[in-house]
């Protein structure tokens, strides 16, 4: 077997980069956000929240909450055509308007 090449933040260089204005500490007001069930979100990883990142493949994915699960919510994204679940820390997830979001409905 080949050894695996990279980590998790593989080739995310500018993927995971903040704006100038945007360094430094982290808005707790973002960090504590709750949601509910069936709330549309958009995945918009922070690099600063190393904790409950998602994959950074799905970085400004639209998809719905479906659950919480300890501080962490669960979302629901279309992934082509495949239905997928992911974890993701609410300092990752962005409130966004129902006419911005994919239907992921099934």
């Amino acid at each position: 077997m080949v050894q695996r090449v990279g980590g998790f933040r593989r080739k995310t260089r500018h993927k995971l980069k903040k704006d100038m204005r945007d360094r430094g500490k982290i808005n707790i007001t973002k960090h504590m956000q709750s949601f509910t069930n069936g709330e549309q979100v958009v995945l918009k990883i922070d690099p600063a929240i190393h904790g409950g990142m998602p994959f950074p493949r799905f970085h400004g994915r639209a998809g719905i909450v479906i659950g919480a699960r300890g501080k962490c919510y669960q979302v629901l994204i279309k992934d082509g055509n495949k239905d997928k679940m992911l974890l993701s820390h609410p300092g990752h997830l962005v409130k966004e308007a129902a006419k911005n979001v994919r239907n992921t409905s099934h």
